[in-house]
């Protein structure tokens, strides 16, 4: 193995993503950062928000963790269970491969669909924006066998359905017309077709015990698992490794696809990652969303907290809309940044940084330790909602305080 390529599997974990995210917080609590300055004393703020939020949507502060299946669950209802049920009547490791494919096509599409979009819900009547939408359409293309290859067998994805699929598809299944348009469809078509040709050329990883689907990664984890436990890190580092080639041209080293993963000036090592910042966080996402249905089969997951935060920008967003982050320039504010700008590099790796301080303290106001709420519950109790929250009690549309340019593959 060259040492490129060592080098870039060193940043394919999470331990990497919050080595680097602590060095860049480190970099702006000394003032060295050329896009934010950091204000710790307004972190109180932002954990009484998280506290009053996790309190008022979790009352007994029994939450689940932060994942996908939180989006199928409408009015109570967990949309996503029944089908399932029918999907794997036959064993539990059946359902497991089926729900594996839901959540794994689900999250990648689940990256910012911009404030004007709707997907209006046929069951219920209602009209969801961003993520629930994204994931109700989702789970209805899922049960309609919008990516299955077998007519009599619909609650399924096979790599073949999904290297064919085309926008126009993606499209209906989303609803869009002239006046709700969705951010980066094309991206996410591409996304999808990308996912099937690697399944399809991976039969080694995807197709163990059934035709090439991404629900055969289901067995790939569970043979690399010991007396039934699979650390939550391992799960991310598999993911990053065998889903890479999926995502956009962008960085490689060595050969390696490094996906979630952009250059900053002041991340300065003495190799050959000199420069980068890894973030991972549709991998990450992803992770905590296998996470059920690996214990649903039978397994346990260890090392949840080995995961970070996600740098996407509802969590980014209560840290600056609660001052903790405060831009340099705040002009800033107003223009557009591409996801790979130094600028949005910076603020996605602080808040992955925070994210681990906010956790502390919710936990300590609570009188909770990391065994009771990890940050996985702290995300759900949590953070996301409310930077949420705090985003339409500023903006109108409930838009980031800092403008993104998403092509449906980031956050």
């Amino acid at each position: 193995m060259t040492d490129d390529r060592t080098a870039a599997l060193s940043l394919l974990n999470a331990a990497a993503v919050r080595m680097r995210s602590k060095h860049m917080l480190a970099l702006g609590l000394d003032d060295k950062l050329p896009h934010f300055c950091i204000d710790l004393r307004c972190l109180d703020e932002a954990v009484d928000r998280v506290v009053a939020t996790t309190k008022r949507n979790y009352p007994t502060l029994d939450m689940p963790f932060h994942s996908r299946w939180r989006h199928f669950v409408v009015a109570g209802r967990n949309r996503a269970d029944a089908i399932l049920q029918a999907a794997g009547a036959a064993s539990s490791v059946v359902r497991a491969r089926a729900a594996f494919d839901l959540v794994i096509v689900s999250v990648l599409l689940d990256a910012g669909a911009g404030a004007q979009w709707r997907y209006h819900d046929a069951a219920s009547g209602e009209n969801f924006g961003r993520s629930e939408g994204l994931a109700l359409a989702s789970l209805d293309m899922f049960t309609r066998g919008i990516f299955s290859a077998a007519a009599n067998d619909p609650l399924r994805a096979d790599a073949t359905a999904l290297a064919r699929l085309d926008s126009g598809t993606l499209g209906k299944g989303f609803q869009i017309v002239l006046n709700n348009l969705l951010l980066g469809l094309d991206g996410r078509a591409e996304l999808l077709r990308a996912l099937g040709r690697l399944v399809q050329a991976r039969p080694d990883v995807f197709a163990l015990r059934d035709t090439p689907r991404p629900g055969g990664f289901f067995d790939y984890l569970a043979a690399k698992a010991e007396g039934k436990k699979i650390p939550a890190p391992l799960i991310l580092a598999e993911l990053l490794q065998q889903f890479g080639p999926i995502w956009p041209s962008r960085l490689t080293l060595g050969g390696v696809p490094l996906g979630d993963c952009w250059r900053h000036p002041a991340m300065v090592t003495d190799d050959a990652t000199s420069g980068l910042v890894p973030l991972h966080k549709l991998s990450q996402w992803l992770a905590y969303s296998l996470i059920e249905p690996l214990q649903q089969a039978g397994f346990t997951v260890t090392d949840i907290d080995g995961l970070t935060g996600l740098a996407e920008y509802r969590n980014g967003g209560l840290f600056v809309d609660t001052g903790v982050l405060v831009l340099r320039d705040p002009k800033d504010a107003a223009r557009a940044h591409a996801v790979d700008a130094p600028l949005v590099v910076e603020w996605r790796a602080l808040t992955v940084a925070l994210l681990d301080r906010l956790a502390l303290a919710v936990r300590a106001r609570l009188n909770m330790n990391a065994a009771a709420l990890p940050l996985a519950k702290v995300l759900q109790g949590g953070s996301w909602a409310a930077g949420r929250e705090l985003a339409f009690a500023r903006r109108p549309d409930g838009s980031p305080p800092i403008k993104v340019l998403s092509d449906g593959t980031v956050f």
